[in-house]
């Protein structure tokens, strides 16, 4: 039965392609992250050299500013990102499954050729 060997090996791939998809995924955050965090300490250094921390202030410094906004606008990807992991989690979930069903046909016919 070559057609259900085929489908086994598409089914393995799109398992594969799919934890290829969310380690990418969970990469991304994470170098968001740390992005993130560098932003913040830039921000306490520029806000201590200038001497002022209130954003509102008419002297806040405009990099602190900048930077700020920037890990802010990061913040909001990492959530999105998160989002998309559990959608992508749940999608390998049910891509394993299909794969492990398609698995055990081809090797409950494999088994019935062998005494054939």
């Amino acid at each position: 039965m070559k057609s259900r060997e085929s489908l086994v090996r598409l089914k393995e791939f799109q398992v594969n392609e799919k934890r290829r998809q969310l380690q990418q995924l969970q990469m991304m955050m994470s170098e968001f992250d740390r992005m993130t965090k560098d932003l913040e300490s830039q921000i306490v250094v520029e806000e201590k050299k200038s001497g002022i921390s209130d954003p509102n202030h008419f002297a806040y410094p405009t990099f602190a500013k900048a930077a700020r906004q920037r890990a802010d606008n990061l913040q909001v990807s990492i959530k999105e990102l998160k989002m998309q992991e559990e959608s992508l989690e749940q999608a390998l979930e049910e891509m394993q499954a299909e794969y492990a069903r398609a698995a055990a046909l081809e090797e409950r016919d494999g088994a019935v050729r062998a005494r054939a």
